[in-house]
Formats: C-alpha cells, structure tokens, sequence
C-alpha cells in the first residue's frame, strides 16, 4: 500500500506568490537599471549642441548648450544681495568711509568708488563711473568682458592697450562672460588675458602646465589682482616680479620709479592698489588645502543626474549650505558668524590705519607750510607712499580679509607703524621750524566735508593747518 505524501507538499499559492515576487523583483531591478542608465546619460559630457564660434561674447549664444550655468549666470543681475561687508549691493564706499577721500586727494577714487556688482553688470558699471574720462586708455577694458580677447586678436595686444577707452566703446557690448574663462569647442578653462601668462613667464612658471583644480583660480586671477599701466603704451603689468606681498611689491615699484599720481594734500607720490584678491588668498588656509576660488564662489551643484558648476558668482555667505557646509559641519549661523567676527578685527585694523594714514598726509602738508624743503619731506614721503600702498593692499581686497585675516592683520599693523614713524619725523621737522604747537586737522567727518576740503588743496587755497 503506497504512502499518502500530500501533507509534505507546499500549498499551490506559495508557486504563483515566489512568481509575483520574482516578477516584481525583475521590474523593480528593471526600473533601477533604466534610472541608472538615464543618469549616466545626463551625467555623460555631451558635445556642444549648438556649434560655438572661436569668438563667441554672446554668453546666450553658449546658453542654448549649458542652460544650467547660463540660467545661474543670469542671476547675477540681482544687485541687491548684501552680506555685512559684501554682496552685489553698489555701496559708496566713500560714504561708508570718508577717510578714504583723503587717502585718494587727486586721484579719481575720491570721486566716486563704489563697490562692483555682479559680471553680467561690467561694462555698464566701467562706463559710467566718474573715474573714466576721454584721456582713459583701452587698457581699462581688459578685464570687462570677452570681446576683448577678440580685440586683442584682432587688433594686437600692444595697439589694444594703446588705444583709447572711448574710441572701443562701440566693439565691446558684452559684460565678463564665457568666453573668459572657456574654449568654445571643449569648454577646457584657459587663460584669456595676457598679463598673468606673462607674469607667470617673467617667474620662469609655465601656466600651461596647471592642473585643472588650479585653474579654477587661476581664471579668477586674470583680473582679481594687483596691477598697474606700464610705459607710454599703458601696457597692463603684474607687479610680481620680486614676490606678491605689499613689500615685494613696493620694491618693483620704486625700482621702476612707479607713481599712479601725487597725492594733492602731501604732494607724496602713491600707488594705488586694485583689488590683490588672488595675492592675499595665496597666504591664506584655503589655498594651503588647495580649495579653488570656484569651490568656495561657484561650488558644485547637481540636478538628477547631472553634476555642474554654479555660475551664480557670490560672496559664499549668500549660498553657506552650498559652499561653506561642504567642508565645514557647523551650523550656516555658526559660519557666518565665525566669518564676520573676523571680519570686524581686520575692518577695525583698516580703519585705525586709515585715520593714522589720513593725518599723516595733513602733517606733511603742515610741514610743507611750515617751510620744509623736498629734500627735507623726501624721507617722510617714503614713509607715507609705503604706509597706504599696504593698506590699499587690504582696504582693496574683497571679502574684508576673509581670505587671509591673519596677513592682512599684520600688513595693517606694518602700515599704521610706518604712517606712526612718518607723522613723528614730521613732528620733528615742524619742531626745527620753529612750530610746536598741534597740527590743525580739519573736518574730514563725511565724504561731502572730505570732497569739498581737498579741492581747496587741487585749486592751492588750502586751510591753515599751522599757527606761527
């Protein structure tokens, strides 16, 4: 008699339930796959749809290829995003400091000087500024937008520079843009502007040989540096040759026996320093951990699949959860907060420097009425050209010494001692004049009282700054 085996066997819904389950298993890797594959295409560098001329300064024109970045880019046009001591707001910093009016007696930054907006806002920025006028050269085009590598093909970079500001306005019609930093038919970053491919050549460095993390500086620093007019050709120089510290710099300069202009209070012969972003930031922690300008100012960002670089150029604490947090794992309120309570040391350093500085230039003057000679002033002058040429180098810096507080701290003190030594010896020489009695300083108090003061210096009817 054979065995009834029916209660070993499994019930006949567990078949068709391990087929469901194999199904759903099988559609649910399907869906997988096909979400991988998808992202891989996103992700998967694409040639340009849309082929990009050699000199192509229409930034829309690359837009059709990379909507992303160019969508980004576009949201530069927003000028009102402020940070305590940045951001696309168009400051006076005139107003903000009027010291600075004097600092800047006879030259065009006492005029107007203001903080710049975003690239999309260059070329109108530059033009309407009061520091251009109709004997302004082509060179202050250079760093403006990209139909200046155009022109510099075209025409020569030596003629480009040569020629007058005024005389290009009609060929230059598209703000900083890509072009700038990016070959149309690889978007490969290159360097456009020939002055930092010359300075890296005067110090025996081959910048093409940059790594690609180092170009994602190296393209900001085209024009976030120091940088002057050389010859009669207003040839667009760094001063590098000898380092890229204030002292370095100051040292290439009075070799070349460089002057931007004479100061209309001290007759003191200055420099005026730009804006030595890319110098500072060489000092600081983030370039010795090899964080890039772009890392920090157009950090990464990622769409599905597709991982791209944020064209939105802005101060970091205006995006700290897509910049800053990155690295750092502290709270946005943290960050900024650490930010600004450095910012603050280094704003109240610049401003002790400006009013040491500021009445400094007022000693010179009241030894000049006092009846000292040049000869006599020479030494002092020294003194003061060398003070405000490091506090330019930090009050010209974006980021209120963020990129470097700890340098640009002591640059400051090294200028507050320097105006400190040059104001005594003026004291000094006021004493063998037969003057000892205080200098009168007058009202610098507002940018309106500081404007109106140093044009009774310019028209030679300055106030009596000393009593016999």
């Amino acid at each position: 008699m054979k065995a009834d085996n029916r209660g070993n066997r499994p019930p006949a819904w567990r078949g068709w339930a391990l087929m469901l389950a194999a199904a759903g298993a099988t559609f649910l890797l399907g869906l997988l796959a096909a979400s991988i594959v998808q992202r891989r295409e996103e992700a998967r560098q694409r040639l340009p749809l849309r082929p990009i001329g050699q000199w192509e300064t229409d930034s829309a024109k690359w837009g059709e290829n990379y909507p992303r970045e160019y969508e980004a880019y576009k949201r530069m046009e927003d000028s009102t995003t402020r940070t305590k001591y940045g951001g696309a707001l168009p400051r006076d910093y005139l107003a903000e400091t009027p010291a600075n009016v004097v600092l800047f007696a006879g030259y065009g930054f006492a005029k107007e000087y203001r903080q710049a907006r975003g690239h999309v806002h260059a070329i109108e920025d530059v033009t309407k500024t009061k520091r251009v006028n109709d004997k302004t050269p082509a060179t202050c085009w250079t760093c403006k937008s990209p139909d200046v590598p155009r022109l510099m093909d075209s025409m020569g970079i030596d003629k480009f520079y040569a020629a007058n500001f005024d005389s290009l306005k009609p060929e230059i019609t598209h703000p900083i843009g890509c072009l700038d930093c990016h070959e149309p038919n690889t978007m490969r970053l290159r360097v456009t502007r020939p002055a930092l491919r010359e300075a890296f050549a005067r110090q025996g460095k081959d910048i093409d040989q940059a790594t690609h993390q180092e170009m994602r500086t190296l393209v900001c620093a085209q024009c976030h540096v120091e940088y002057y007019f050389k010859g009669k050709g207003d040839y667009l120089t760094f001063p590098w040759d000898k380092g890229t510290t204030p002292e370095d710099m100051e040292q290439y300069y009075d070799a070349a026996d460089f002057a931007d202009w004479t100061h209309a209070i001290s007759k003191t012969r200055m420099v005026k320093m730009q804006h030595p972003d890319y110098e500072i930031y060489r000092t600081g922690i983030h370039a010795f951990r090899n964080i890039a300008c772009a890392d920090c100012h157009m950090p990464y960002r990622t769409e599905g699949g597709v991982k791209y670089t944020d064209h939105h150029i802005q101060s970091p604490l205006l995006n700290v959860a897509g910049s800053c947090v990155a690295c750092h794992r502290w709270s946005e309120e943290e960050i900024r907060q650490r930010v600004e309570d450095g910012q603050d040391k280094v704003r109240a350093g610049r401003e002790m420097a400006e009013r040491t500085i500021a009445l400094a230039h007022f000693d010179v003057a009241a030894a000049m009425q006092a009846g000292a000679t040049d000869e006599e002033l020479a030494a002092v002058r020294k003194l003061l050209r060398g003070a405000q040429l490091r506090w330019d180098y930090v009050a010209a810096n974006n980021g209120m010494g963020f990129h470097s507080p700890q340098e640009c701290l002591r640059i400051l003190a090294s200028a507050i001692d320097l105006a400190g030594q040059c104001r005594v010896e003026c004291a000094r020489i006021l004493a063998r004049h037969g003057m000892t009695e205080q200098v009168e300083y007058p009202d610098f108090s507002t940018k309106e009282k500081a404007q109106s003061l140093i044009e009774r210096f310019i028209d030679g009817r300055p106030p009596k700054l000393i009593e016999p």
